[in-house]
């Protein structure tokens, strides 16, 4: 008799699941549920679309490995299913002393998790690379890449119905509740499964805590808000170009960023969304602000960075303070070369006691494996996590 495997989520990371799962295993039944009306809708749908080579990652971590796993398993994918991508290449850009220590550091990161081709670029080389930046010194990473990844994950669904997967639209899960089995109680049905698959993304937290109540973490959600480089200016960038990250907020730096389909984006900052899928400035969830505003965590990420997160907060209201930021990589980038682009939101995950998880954190247990902070690299390493979760579901399901 098959198996029966629910999947929560039709983002990028649950697809992937899927299809790693059916192509591995001929005897479970595999249904796939997601509560908006087409898949890859928020995170991945939002998502700037940048394939990472695993540079930032720290040696032996999740991210580390699944980045640069998924990063091979993706453009083998990609080439065999005609979904286009270019290798454009990266730099990234040391503008002060510090910076410029950190970015050492980052090259040699990168040269122990594998990169090839990785090349230290001195002031007056930069210039050969893109011609308009300004910065003490730089790393070209020739791996980074470019794709639409709304478009990877529908072909990862297109994947799962031939193999005799269902996905199940317009369907939220309401409750989950382990006895022998999982059941799985949704706006449309209950049903019993033999295994439990949340990849929920910015509910993922919510949908753990219905089997794991003590969970010690919680998804604190942060826009990402972009502004498009006009066409007329967009010559000012040739590849794409990032700053060194701040080792505290890895995920902060304003860069500039070639897309698949044209044109160019700048961003993003990161700020408080006040609604976990928050789009806008003014979508606001009084009891999800409340949830992020009453967690511990929080209130311990709030007091000690506080400046920063006024910094975020301000370049989201004046594009003078967003439009200076930019001109620390590209001097000659003017507030009218700008204009408003789109934005994200980004599932962080935060411990009680303050922490940012930087990791990838996947918790199983009995019936359910909870996918509980995968943000980016996540759509480049999501074969990889798909792997990953696929390799624990065999084990639970001894398959």
């Amino acid at each position: 008799m098959a198996q029966k495997i629910c999947i929560i989520g039709g983002g990028i990371v649950g697809l992937a699941t899927g299809y790693k799962l059916l192509s591995t295993n001929t005897n479970i039944s595999l249904t796939l549920i997601e509560k908006e009306s087409e898949l890859a809708y928020h995170q991945t749908g939002h998502n700037s679309g940048v394939i990472h080579s695993g540079l930032y990652y720290k040696p032996g971590s999740l991210k580390a490995k699944n980045c640069i796993n998924g990063y091979h398993q993706l453009i083998e994918f990609c080439q065999k299913e005609d979904v286009p991508f270019e290798l454009c290449g990266k730099i990234v850009v040391a503008t002060s002393e510090q910076e410029v220590i950190y970015l050492n550091k980052l090259y040699d990161r990168g040269v122990e998790n594998g990169l090839k081709g990785l090349k230290k670029l001195k002031k007056e080389e930069l210039i050969g690379y893109e011609p308009h930046v300004t910065g003490l010194a730089g790393i070209h990473v020739p791996q980074t890449g470019i794709i639409d990844y709304t478009k990877v994950a529908q072909k990862y669904g297109d994947k799962i119905q031939e193999l005799n997967g269902a996905i199940s639209l317009n369907e939220k899960v309401e409750q989950l509740n382990i006895n022998k089995r999982a059941v799985v109680k949704t706006n449309k049905r209950d049903e019993q499964f033999d295994l439990v698959i949340n990849c929920a993304g910015l509910y993922s937290d919510k949908v753990a805590r219905m089997s794991k109540p003590d969970l010690a973490l919680k998804i604190i959600p942060f826009r990402g808000e972009y502004y498009k480089i006009k066409e007329a200016s967009s010559h000012l960038v040739k590849h794409l170009i990032y700053p060194v990250p701040d080792p505290n907020f890895p995920f902060l730096g304003v860069h500039f960023t070639r897309m698949i389909a044209g044109g160019i984006e700048a961003g993003p900052n990161a700020v408080l969304a006040f609604k976990r899928e928050g789009y806008r400035k003014t979508d606001i969830n009084l009891p999800e602000l409340w949830e992020t505003l009453s967690w511990p965590g929080f209130q311990k990420v709030a007091l000690k960075y506080w400046q920063t997160g006024f910094g975020e907060m301000y370049r989201s209201f004046s594009k003078a303070a967003f439009t200076k930021a930019l001109q620390k990589l590209i001097p000659e980038i003017k507030e009218s070369d700008l204009e408003p682009g789109g934005s994200g939101v980004r599932a962080q995950a935060c411990d009680r006691s303050g922490g940012l998880l930087d990791d990838f954190e996947i918790i199983t247990d009995q019936k359910c494996i909870h996918v509980c902070n995968a943000p980016s690299p996540a759509a480049t390493s999501s074969l990889s996590i798909g792997q990953t979760v696929a390799g624990h579901a065999n084990e639970l399901l001894n398959l």
